[in-house]
């Protein structure tokens, strides 16, 4: 499942970044690797959709699938001088 999380980061990293250069330069970089329109072009374009839908994990479990290592916050006190 580590595998999964990574390709899938690795294809949202992806994503942003080909949209920030068509958005920036009108520059398509999965186009210009891949050839416009061509059936590959197009594999890349599904797996970062699955990717940012699967993404979309980490927003609302609030985590990457990996375990959690950050310790619980102590409750606070509601009575005076503790």
């Amino acid at each position: 499942m580590k595998n999964v999380w990574w390709i899938a980061e690795l294809l949202v990293v992806v994503g942003a970044i080909n949209w920030g250069l068509v958005g920036l330069f009108d520059f398509n970089l999965v186009d210009t690797i891949l050839g416009s329109g061509s059936v590959l072009a197009r594999i890349v374009y599904v797996l970062v959709g699955v990717s940012g839908v699967w993404a979309i994990k980490l927003l609302i479990g609030g985590g990457s699938g990996k375990s959690d290592q950050r310790a619980e916050r102590p409750a606070m006190s509601t009575e005076p001088g503790m």
